[in-house]
C-alpha cells in the first residue's frame, strides 16, 4: 500500500468503549494515535502477547546470565543492566522486583 493511500479499518467496540469516546472531538485522530501510541510501546522480545515461545525463554535465559534486572532510582521501574559493565550494583531479579 502507497504511504498516501488511506484505509477504512473498523473495529468492534463495547458500549463503555462508545460512551468514553463518544465526546472526543476527532476520534478518528485520536483512534489512530493511540493505535499508534501504542504499537510504539510492544514488547520487542513477546511482540505484545506477554508470552514467550521456548524458544524466546530459552534464548532469554541465556541473554539473563549476563544480564540484570534493576530497579531504576529516579524512576522507580525495573529496566536491563549489563552486567559486563560494572556501572550498576549486583541485583538478582528478586531484589528488582
Amino acid at each position: 500500500m502507497g504511504k498516501n493511500k488511506q484505509q477504512v479499518i473498523t473495529f468492534k467496540a463495547n458500549a463503555a468503549l462508545v460512551d468514553a469516546i463518544s465526546n472526543v472531538p476527532n476520534r478518528s485522530e485520536f483512534i489512530r494515535e493511540a493505535v499508534l501510541a501504542a504499537l510504539n510501546n510492544v514488547c520487542p522480545l513477546c511482540n505484545g502477547t506477554g508470552q514467550l515461545s521456548p524458544s524466546q525463554k530459552s534464548h532469554w535465559k541465556e541473554f539473563m546470565s549476563d544480564h540484570l534486572l534493576e530497579k531504576c532510582s529516579n524512576c522507580h521501574e525495573v529496566h536491563l543492566v549489563c552486567g559486563h559493565t560494572g556501572n550498576s550494583r549486583k541485583q538478582t531479579r528478586k531484589d528488582a522486583q
